[in-house]
């Protein structure tokens, strides 16, 4: 096993992360949600983001806009980024624009720490991870983000572009995806670990922790759960809906630990 890489952003130990934002009170991945988090205390927003017909990176999650958009229909990746502003991703009573990877750095990127999903899975090969990598170095503050995938091609593509920002393996709860994270695990530089919740008590995770990678486990909302998966040992954050929730147990597993919480 090669030399971990060090993961760079400054989270603080038992870190609360806003999984697209507080994304349990607002709608999901807008600038809104982003807001809400940051007001709610948490350290970190998690978002998606995806290229546009012509070469914008928004932030969405699924491949499409159907579930998301009260109105919209369609692939992100044959949408003009003008037809994308056109579909409202909020509320009825607030409508929502999608936001571009800039507005959300610029919004919120200097008070939050921020990792950003690459979810180019229906294209992994187009040029995402290079249009991400010139956005993090033009905003000019790459030591605030991270960037994470399921797709460790896309992760390889992105820390050739951009070596100088921190790299998640994000896996998925099936054998075959664990099998190849841990051959891949040798060769693809990467700081930190994101299991699925159901996966934080595996030996692999707990040796990778033991290895010097962060470990951030997603989606965790309930408040036993929150607590239970905090108090591990080798967790050094959460993935979370519920900022607020998450924060409440964070406070009881610090106080239970004493001094004794985190590297």
């Amino acid at each position: 096993m090669g030399v971990v890489p060090r993961f760079v952003p400054p989270l603080p130990p038992k870190a609360i992360i806003a999984h697209r934002g507080a994304s349990a009170y607002s709608a999901e991945n807008t600038l809104t949600a982003f807001r809400a988090a940051a007001a709610l205390g948490a350290h970190a927003i998690e978002l998606d983001v995806k290229r546009s017909r012509d070469g914008r990176v928004v932030v969405m999650h699924d491949a499409t806009v159907d579930r998301t958009s009260r109105h919209g229909r369609g692939a992100v990746r044959t949408l003009t980024y003008a037809q994308l502003q056109a579909f409202n991703v909020g509320p009825p009573a607030r409508p929502e624009r999608i936001p571009t990877l800039e507005e959300v750095l610029d919004a919120v990127g200097l008070r939050l720490l921020v990792n950003i999903e690459l979810t180019n899975y229906d294209a992994p090969t187009d040029d995402l991870p290079w249009r991400v990598a010139r956005i993090i170095r033009q905003w000019g503050h790459p030591e605030r983000v991270w960037v994470s995938s399921f797709n460790p091609v896309a992760l390889w593509r992105f820390g050739q572009a951009c070596p100088e920002v921190s790299v998640g393996y994000l896996t998925l709860p099936r054998r075959g995806n664990v099998t190849v994270y841990r051959l891949l695990a040798r060769w693809l530089p990467h700081a930190a670990l994101h299991p699925h919740r159901r996966q934080v008590d595996a030996p692999w995770v707990r040796a990778a922790f033991a290895l010097g990678r962060r470990v951030f486990p997603y989606t965790v909302n309930a408040y036993p759960a929150l607590r239970a998966t905090l108090a591990r040992a080798w967790v050094d954050g959460v993935f979370t809906d519920r900022p607020d929730v998450a924060l409440q147990a964070r406070a009881q597993v610090l106080a239970s630990l004493g001094g004794q919480h985190g590297r």
